[in-house]
C-alpha cells in the first residue's frame, strides 16, 4: 500500500475511534439523565420552537428532507453509478451501498435499543416500546450520505472546486440545516441530533478508511 494511502487510512481510523467514543459518552449522558437532558428540555421549551402541526414552512420541510434516507439514498446511488460508469468500476456503488447498510443497521438497532420518546410526545423517556428518537437518523444520514457523496466526487475528480474545497462546506451547511430543521419542528431532542452526528461521522470516516485500505487500479490515488 502506498505511504499516502496508509496515512489516510490511519488518520480515518483514529477519527472513527474518536467519534464513536464521543457518541458513547453522549449516549451514556442521555441514559444517565444528566445535564444534557436538562439542555434538551430548555431548548424544547423555547417559544420559537413551538410549531403548529401542519403549518411548518415549506422551506423548512425541504431542508428537513435533505436528511431523509429515501431522498438522499437515491441521489447517492445515482451519483455512484454515474461515476462508476465513467471510470468503469463498481467501487463507488459498493462504497455507497455499504454506507447505507451500515447506517440502517447501526442507527436502527440503536433506536430500538434505547427507545427514547420524541419531543412532540410531551415526555422524555427512554427504554419505551414506541420510542425511536435516539440517535437522530436524519442527522446521521445527512452527514454520512452527503459526506460519501462529496468524498466520491472529490476522489474521482481532483478538479476545482473539488480539489481545494472538497465540498466540506456543502456537507456542513446541509447537515447543519437538517439539524436546525429538526429542532424547529420538535422532531428530535438536541442530544438526539448530537448523537446522530457523531455516529454518522464515525461511519463516514470508517468507509473512507476502508476505501483507502483497499487499492484499485481504476481509482485515482
Amino acid at each position: 500500500m502506498p505511504e499516502k494511502r496508509r496515512k489516510q487510512k490511519n488518520s480515518a481510523l483514529k477519527l472513527a475511534l474518536l467519534f464513536i467514543s464521543i457518541y458513547g459518552v453522549i449516549t451514556q449522558q442521555v441514559l444517565a439523565n444528566t445535564w444534557i437532558r436538562r439542555l434538551d428540555e430548555w431548548i424544547y421549551n423555547r417559544d420559537i420552537l413551538l410549531v403548529t402541526p401542519g403549518r411548518t414552512p415549506t422551506l423548512v420541510m425541504l431542508v428537513d428532507d435533505l436528511g431523509l434516507r429515501s431522498v438522499t439514498a437515491i441521489i447517492l446511488i445515482l451519483t455512484s453509478i454515474l461515476i462508476g460508469r465513467r471510470f468503469k468500476t463498481w467501487r463507488p456503488f459498493n462504497l455507497s451501498l455499504l454506507s447505507l447498510i451500515l447506517l440502517n443497521l447501526s442507527v436502527g438497532v440503536s433506536k430500538l435499543l434505547f427507545g427514547r420518546t420524541k419531543p412532540h410526545s410531551g415526555f422524555d423517556l427512554v427504554f419505551t416500546d414506541s420510542g425511536l428518537s435516539y440517535p437522530s437518523g436524519h442527522a446521521a444520514n445527512a452527514i454520512l450520505t452527503w459526506g460519501i457523496f462529496a468524498y466520491l466526487i472529490f476522489r474521482y475528480s481532483h478538479k476545482e472546486p473539488f480539489e481545494g474545497m472538497r465540498l466540506t462546506w456543502f456537507v456542513s451547511i446541509v447537515t447543519s440545516g437538517v439539524c436546525l430543521a429538526s429542532l424547529y419542528r420538535n422532531t428530535h431532542w438536541f442530544s438526539d441530533l448530537l448523537g446522530g452526528l457523531f455516529i454518522g461521522a464515525a461511519l463516514l470516516v470508517l468507509i473512507i478508511a476502508l476505501d483507502r485500505m483497499i487499492t484499485s487500479d481504476t481509482q485515482p490515488s
